[in-house]
């Protein structure tokens, strides 16, 4: 693998013991075995909570609690534009981001596209056109996960206005232009992504971008 910057070696070593730990643990019969990728997989969160300095109980929750074979979590924004503005939500940290989350497990792209521009902004939308997928290691960084994220953009039309709901997650919303952008929660969206959009958004041409 080409060395990335963005990715620390030690992280991609813990996500390969955890990747390799849960596969062992689905798949083996042997009971000697489980116990062994078990522990190899309490290592790999051992390793995490060592190097980020993050209670070694909540890497277990995000690390040690999934079964099957691991495959990356899926992230979805809204590209929200009207009138050369993107509507953007103010977060619970005072950071602004696109609406959007993770892509709940009864939930398509499309339809988790929806629920949470309605959930976190009050506003309907049409979803339209696929805007790039991002490997988060690759483009988002601004802390280690444990596991790999696959960040979708989405164009949607407004169907109506925004109205912030009353909610644990957004606290103010707003639409800006690309050349006057608040704070942002770069774990979200960075300015290089939003800038995308508004390029997805004015070109009816525009190839996806996919890492």
């Amino acid at each position: 693998m080409p060395h990335n910057s963005l990715r620390p070696q030690w992280l991609e070593w813990a996500k390969e013991l955890q990747f390799i730990a849960q596969a062992g643990l689905q798949y083996s019969p042997d009971p000697f075995d489980r116990e062994r990728f078990a522990r190899l997989r309490e290592m790999a969160a051992e390793m995490l909570a060592l190097m980020t300095e993050l209670p070694l109980e909540k890497i277990r929750g995000l690390f040690c609690n999934e079964s099957g074979f691991q495959t990356p979590k899926l992230d979805s924004r809204a590209a929200i534009i009207r009138d050369g503005k993107m509507l953007l939500v103010r977060e619970r940290d005072g950071l602004w981001a696109m609406p959007g989350g993770w892509v709940d497990v009864n939930q398509t792209i499309r339809s988790n596209v929806i629920k949470e521009v309605q959930e976190e902004a009050g506003l309907a939308v049409d979803v339209g056109r696929l805007v790039a997928l991002h490997e988060f290691h690759r483009r988002n960084v601004n802390r280690p996960w444990p596991y790999n994220i696959i960040k979708t953009f989405v164009l949607c039309t407004p169907l109506g206005e925004a109205e912030l709901p009353d909610n644990i997650e957004t606290s103010a919303l707003g639409w800006f232009t690309p050349e006057a952008l608040p704070p942002l929660h770069i774990g979200k969206q960075t300015e290089e992504q939003i800038r995308m959009c508004f390029a997805a958004h004015a070109d009816e041409n525009w190839q996806v971008q996919f890492d």
